[in-house]
C-alpha cells in the first residue's frame, strides 16, 4: 500500500520527524520533564526487532517490524509480502539473525518467527487487565481511552542497524471493532483494535510496539489502512490481549504451519494436482519459486472459488506451503475428492478461499 504521507523521499521523512517533535509537544513537556518516557522507550527500543525480507517490486517494502515475544528469541509481527521468504531480523544491539517463520494465524494477520538465540529480553504479551495480578490499580484497569501510548518501529528503515528505532507518542483515541468498517477497510482481520491519536502506520511500522508509559507492551501496530471511499488512514493497533492467545498457541507448538508429512503420497490418479484444480503456476525456475498463480482454467475448482492470477498461495489446508515444490507434494497427500482450503495473499489482503472437486 502507498504511504499516507507525501512521498518517499528526504521531505516525507523530515514530516515524520516533524510529526514525532509535535507530538512530544502536544503530550509532554520534555524528555527531562517526564524521565518515564526516556525508561519507556529504552525498554522498548530493546525489544523491537527490524525485519528485512522480501519485496522491491510492484511498490512492495522489503521491511518491516517485530516484537520479541519470548527469550529465546520468538517474534511476533504481522504478515505480510516481506515474509514471502525466511527473513532476516535486526535486533536493537545490531546483532543479525536468519529466522524460520513457525505459526501464522490468517485471521488476525499474525506470523511467529524463531530466531536461534537465547537470553533475549522481550515484551510479556498481558491479558485484559494487565500483567501484575492487581497490585496496580492502573495497570489492572487496562489501557483506557486517553492513555498516553509511544508506538516503536522501523517506519520508512530509518534504522538498519542499532540505531534506534522510531519513537512517536500519542493517545489512545478508543477502543473499536474494525468488523464494523467491513467493505471500507481492505484486511483480513475483523475484531478489536486501539484507534490511535498519532500518526503510526506508515511503511516499515508493521509488526511494531504500541507501549504504555511503563514499557508495557498494550498491542501490535497493524498495516497501512486507508478508507477506500474517503481516502482517510486509519492509525491502529491490535490490543495485546486478542494476541496473547494466539502467539501462546504458536510458541506451544497448539497451531503450526509446518506442513503434514505423516500423510502418505497418493498415486496422482487419486490425488489433486494442479491440472485438476485448474490452476496454472508461473514457471518453476528457482530453487524456491513462490507459488503464485498464473492462469485460471475456465469452469474449474479454481475458477469457481475466485482464485485470480497473480494469487500467492500460502497455506494449504492449514500448511505452509513456501515453493511450488512443497506445493505440489502437499496435494499429491489430498484424495482429488476432497475439498482444498487455501490461504492467499492478494496484494496485501490475507484471503481464504476452499475449492470443491
Amino acid at each position: 500500500m502507498k504511504t499516507k504521507m507525501v512521498g518517499r523521499d528526504v521531505m516525507t521523512r523530515l514530516v515524520c520527524c516533524f510529526v514525532g517533535w509535535a507530538s512530544l509537544c502536544l503530550f509532554g513537556t520534555t524528555a527531562v520533564a517526564q524521565p518515564s518516557l526516556s525508561k519507556s522507550s529504552e525498554l522498548a527500543q530493546q525489544r523491537v526487532v527490524k525485519i528485512y525480507g522480501a519485496g522491491g517490486v510492484g511498490g512492495l517494502d522489503a521491511y518491516q517490524s517485530g516484537m520479541l515475544v519470548s527469550p529465546v528469541g520468538h517474534v511476533a509481527t504481522a504478515w505480510s509480502s516481506v515474509l514471502d521468504v525466511e527473513p532476516i531480523v535486526v535486533l536493537g544491539d545490531g546483532r543479525r539473525f536468519e529466522s524460520k517463520i513457525v505459526g501464522f494465524e490468517p485471521s488476525l494477520e499474525l506470523a511467529v518467527l524463531k530466531l536461534d538465540a537465547s537470553d533475549l529480553p522481550y515484551f510479556e504479551v498481558p491479558d485484559q487487565g494487565g500483567q501484575d495480578g492487581g497490585r496496580n490499580q492502573a495497570a489492572q484497569r487496562g489501557p483506557q481511552w486517553g492513555d498516553p501510548v509511544l508506538a516503536v518501529s522501523n517506519l520508512f528503515n530509518i534504522a538498519t542497524g542499532d540505531e534506534p528505532a522510531s519513537v512517536l507518542q500519542g493517545r489512545i483515541a478508543a477502543r473499536s471493532e474494525l468488523d464494523a468498517r467491513r467493505g471500507t477497510f481492505q484486511t483480513a482481520y475483523r475484531g478489536e483494535v486501539w484507534l490511535l491519536d498519532l500518526v503510526a502506520n506508515n511503511p516499515g511500522a508493521a509488526g511494531g510496539a504500541l507501549v504504555d508509559l511503563n514499557g508495557q507492551l498494550v498491542g501490535m501496530l497493524g498495516k497501512e489502512l486507508r478508507d477506500r471511499k474517503t481516502g482517510v488512514w486509519l492509525n491502529y493497533a491490535i490490543p495485546a490481549d486478542v494476541l496473547r492467545g494466539p502467539i501462546g498457541d504458536i510458541i506451544a507448538g497448539r497451531k503450526t504451519v509446518l506442513p503434514a508429512t505423516d500423510r502418505p503420497l497418493l498415486s496422482r490418479e487419486q490425488s489433486h494436482s494442479t491440472e485438476t484444480l485448474g490452476i496454472g503456476l508461473i514457471p518453476d525456475v528457482l530453487e524456491m519459486t513462490p507459488v503464485y498463480v498464473d492462469t485460471i482454467k475456465d469452469e474449474s475448482a479454481a475458477q469457481q472459488a475466485n482464485l485470480q492470477p497473480d494469487d500467492l498461495i500460502l497455506l494449504v489446508n492449514g500448511a505452509r506451503v513456501a515453493h511450488q515444490r512443497a506445493f505440489r507434494d502437499q496435494l499429491r497427500r489430498i484424495d482429488r475428492r476432497d475439498d482444498v482450503a487455501f490461504t492467499i495473499q492478494r496484494a496485501n489482503d490475507i484471503l481464504e478461499v476452499t475449492l470443491r472437486p
